[in-house]
């Protein structure tokens, strides 16, 4: 069992991340265009009486009027901020966005946070009461027990929608499916197993509840808190410990060890020894979920047991038990049959599907957009990653069908396999493209240069991807500059990062010699023309590192315009024989993800240039888990109008057929013909029209102020532009690219080391 560093910032960074353009995470946007005077009066005065009368006489009609059906209010007070404690209701603002936002990236459920100033349970039932009609469910969070219990119970009598306490069933339902796998493996019996549960908390009597429903007997579980175990006749117990209170003589932790099948601690680091594992009956499951320092590490345990399951709460070690893989899918099932609940029946459905998923073999497209290699099911592989992309479609389908066949949904699902599609379609896969890539760096450990080492969101960048254990970085520029920067950001000057600059003379030598091996005959230039190049040039520098194999990738950019760095790069590298240089860009909008090209390189290209660079573009998408289809973009569609410009693009068509590639293409067409199903019926003999997600743009100039304005004119997201046809893993990010941007195309540095064979280029 591998463990990995954590990723680590600076407290200025995360204040300078969320204080950034505009304060805080959320914000509100209109689903419905906003631009004409007719729009105004449809939305508002005198449009909006319509669905008022209709909501008044039919309250069912608010899910089809407004956004109720996917709305979810995030509700805190603020008593039991992860794991920091009652810092108040304002204070656990920050938590609250940031759980509104995990609710749209992973389940495109609209959520508000709403903070309540207040520790009377009472209060806080009323205030939820009053505004409920609002939303279509509650997600409590962080507030203490036991007055979790009390409203929770509460708000379940007397409202009509789901309401959830996160952090009691999420960690319940992802727990149970742990447990269903982990005794699948160690071939033990759900109902025989002796189980210890460390710590009474609100989550930890939510799994013991859970793992009743699910099998377990009550006796067979020993629930122990920070007095000893929880058991019949002890003094001063609430109603909810008294409920797992059971016959038994043990009075501690480790009275209670002693051949236990399955330890779950919810409690504080150490509390479980090596000695009590020891202990342990055989195969013991080993639920050590603490954070952020679990009970017992998982090597202290590997030190005295080989045949234990391990999970943790933990990213950095296999088998991470994270409500992120429960509660907004669970929501997502809920809402779209307007359950009236969360019941238990669909709790034991979601962990079913969880356990189930784990259990199936990872198909391409999933390793693609988890990373690294592919996962078994087995001891470090009993729950599914964070970001497999199959459990959008895998676990709101099972709580809507336990949701229909206990009675609670208020709509019916007539084909699950159709919903499921649907489901699938509401997240696009680029969504997790980059923890993928990052998945795979993180086990490569590549050195990565990073040219403009003095500018402060590059550095930024360069931190991030040390701290983020993504590989190895290596920065360009004067030490005592730099150092300066690290300790504006946040961070000690001595920072342990390595800076390289032409002050290294055997390096700056070795550059030399390099370079003027190359250009003496191609440029005619002469040594010392090189040794100024290599002297006054970080792009030159960087540049050489990885030709001459100091450094594994390299990014630039970011200080200089993008043709300005390519310049100086081809100095040192040349392109892939065979192949032509040009930029893709990937960008992605509303579950939408393209590819355009070409945005940097080529200023006019030709039919075969064209034809190239959809070969190109289409194997870069199938690298990234995409089924390229390819059009090629015009002002016109199929021939109409005809103009001397459309030839070419119909001509790269034509050498695309005649070379029969592995990929579907069409053309030429407009872009609202490629990307809009709407213009499937009038071009039915075409399979990539209203689908295509490669775009073969004319020429540089439609391509960049395409892919430029999109980023500029909405929410998209864009990842490059990809310098496609290099003959080494180097990237240029556009100037002023922020440090995520720079972060994204460095790890993408990192990962074509690694997957292209550059050496049978050379």
């Amino acid at each position: 069992m591998k463990k990995t560093k954590i990723d680590h910032y600076t407290d200025k960074e995360a204040l300078d991340f969320h204080k950034d353009k505009k304060p805080g995470k959320i914000e509100i946007s209109s689903s419905k265009n906003m631009t004409t005077k007719r729009d105004l009066a449809l939305a508002y005065s005198p449009g909006v009486a319509a669905p008022v009368r209709a909501i008044s006489d039919n309250p069912e009609a608010a899910f089809d009027y407004t956004s109720k059906g996917n709305l979810v209010a995030v509700i805190s007070n603020g008593s039991a901020i992860l794991g920091m404690g009652n810092l108040g209701a304002l204070a656990s603002k920050p938590v609250m966005e940031g759980k509104a936002v995990l609710f749209k990236r992973f389940a495109d459920i609209d959520s508000i946070d709403l903070e309540i100033d207040s520790e009377n349970p009472d209060e806080i039932i009323n205030s939820i009461k009053n505004f409920a009609p609002s939303f279509g469910g509650i997600n409590l969070e962080d507030i203490a027990a036991p007055d979790c219990f009390i409203i929770e119970e509460k708000l379940k009598e007397i409202l009509d929608i789901p309401v959830f306490h996160d952090d009691q069933h999420g960690t319940a339902i992802i727990t149970t499916a742990a447990l269903i796998n982990a005794l699948d493996i160690s071939k033990k019996k759900i109902d025989r197993v002796k189980i210890i549960v460390n710590g009474a908390g609100a989550s930890a009597m939510a799994c013991a509840n859970l793992f009743k429903k699910t099998g377990v007997p009550q006796k067979n579980i020993t629930m122990v808190d920070r007095t000893g175990v929880i058991y019949r006749g002890r003094d001063n117990l609430n109603q909810w410990k008294s409920s797992h209170a059971i016959e038994t003589k043990d009075r501690t932790l480790d009275d209670a060890i002693t051949n236990a099948d399955v330890f779950l601690g919810l409690s504080a680091k150490g509390a479980l020894t090596k000695d009590m594992v020891k202990k342990m009956a055989k195969n013991p499951i080993i639920f050590a979920c603490a954070n952020p320092d679990p009970e017992i590490t998982p090597e202290e345990i590997e030190e005295v047991r080989d045949d234990a399951i391990i999970a943790t709460g933990r990213s950095d070690y296999p088998n991470q038990v994270n409500n992120l893989i429960g509660f907004p899918y669970i929501f997502r099932g809920a809402l779209d049959v307007r359950s009236k609940t969360i019941n238990e029946e669909m709790k034991i459905a979601a962990a079913h599907a969880i356990a189930k998923l784990a259990k199936e073999d990872v198909p391409d497209e999933v390793i693609a957009a988890m990373g690294g290699e592919r996962p078994h099911y087995g001891r470090d592989y009993i729950i599914p990653s964070t970001f497999d992309p199959r459990l959008i479609s895998v676990i709101p389908a099972a709580v809507a069908k336990a949701a229909i066949d206990t009675g609670v949904a208020r709509k019916k699902i007539d084909n699950f396999e159709i919903y499921k599609d649907q489901l699938k379609q509401r997240l696009d896969p680029t969504v997790t493209i980059m923890q993928g890539v990052n998945s795979y760096i993180k086990k490569k450990q590549k050195k990565v240069v990073f040219a403009d080492g003095e500018d402060e969101n590059t550095l930024k960048a360069a931190i991030a991807f040390k701290n983020s254990d993504l590989g190895i970085p290596i920065l360009v520029g004067k030490e005592e500059l730099i150092k300066n920067q690290i300790k504006k950001i946040g961070y000690n000057e001595n920072f342990d990062i390595e800076i390289v600059n032409s002050k290294n003379t055997a390096k700056r030598e070795k550059y030399v010699k390099f370079l003027f091996k190359k250009l003496q005959r191609e440029k005619g230039m002469l040594e010392w023309d090189c040794d100024r190049l290599v002297r006054n040039d970080r792009v030159i520098w960087a540049s050489c590192m990885v030709a001459c194999q100091d450094a594994d990738a390299m990014i630039t950019g970011n200080t200089r315009r993008y043709s300005s760095s390519l310049e100086k790069i081809i100095k040192v590298v040349d392109p892939r024989p065979g192949e032509i240089m040009f930029g893709l860009n990937l960008v992605v909008n509303r579950g939408k993800t393209i590819f355009i090209c070409d945005t940097s390189v080529i200023e006019y290209p030709d039919a075969k240039q064209l034809a190239e660079m959809a070969k190109s573009a289409a194997r870069v998408a199938k690298l990234f888990g995409f089924d390229p289809k390819v059009a090629f973009l015009s002002h016109s569609t199929f021939g109409e109008p005809a103009t001397d410009r459309t030839k070419r693009l119909s001509d790269a068509v034509e050498i695309l057929k005649n070379d029969k590639v592995n990929f579907k293409f069409d053309g030429e067409m407009q872009p609202d013909v490629a990307l809009e199903e709407m213009y499937k019926e009038l071009y039915p003999f075409s399979e990539i029209v209203g689908n295509s997600n490669v775009l073969i743009m004319p020429s540089q100039h439609s391509a960049a102020i395409s892919y430029k304005m999109i980023k500029s004119m909405s929410r998209a997201k864009v990842i490059g532009p990809l310098l496609i046809g290099l003959g080494l893993p180097i990237e240029i990010a556009p100037l002023r690219s922020s440090t995520s941007d720079i972060l994204n195309l460095a790890s993408i540095a990192a990962y074509s080391a690694d997957v292209i064979d550059y050496k049978k280029f050379s």
